[in-house]
């Protein structure tokens, strides 16, 4: 049984990194779920303050992906419009997986756009819309990093407690 465990645990590790980086999949929550196969494995022990920690630092970094874009746009000198079309970008990059310009470019592009738009519709210059849509960019960029940072500690966990 604890083999199972330990080849799922790197199976999902493996899926925690590429859900990172691919839209629709969070990341987080299978990085952290390898963490739990490990512990219940026979390769490690985690204390259960470690577990929890980890699980809140999950589920926070998973809202913080949603909410960063919209944040960054307003921080950007972005309108409530703006925001709105940000937010709006992220849920058509999401619920659109299937349709049209997707995978990671749609992650990015769709909040951009929205933010420009509702900047563009709300009565902005050029300029400024474009600078509440480059703040909707970073949103994206600090969302996807602090993804990727939580994947790669957990998946050093992971890899420490079966080969160290």
């Amino acid at each position: 049984m604890s083999t199972v465990l330990i080849i799922l645990a790197i199976i999902l590790f493996l899926v925690g990194i590429a859900g990172s980086i691919v839209p629709g999949l969070a990341g987080p929550p299978f990085s952290w779920a390898a963490l739990l196969l490990i512990h219940f494995s026979d390769a490690a022990q985690f204390t259960p303050a470690f577990l929890v920690a980890t699980a809140a630092v999950a589920v926070v970094i998973t809202l913080l992906d949603y909410i960063v874009p919209s944040w960054s746009t307003k921080r950007h000198g972005g309108s409530k419009a703006g925001v709105w079309g940000c937010n709006i970008g992220l849920v058509v990059s999401i619920v659109g997986l299937p349709f049209g310009p997707q995978g990671l470019l749609g992650v990015i592009l769709w909040p951009f756009a929205g933010a420009l738009v509702g900047e563009l519709v709300s009565g902005k210059q050029s300029r400024a819309a474009l600078r509440a849509a480059w703040g909707a960019f970073l949103g994206f960029l600090t969302g996807t990093g602090l993804k990727l940072a939580f994947a790669f500690f957990a998946a050093f966990y992971v890899v420490r407690e079966l080969f160290v």
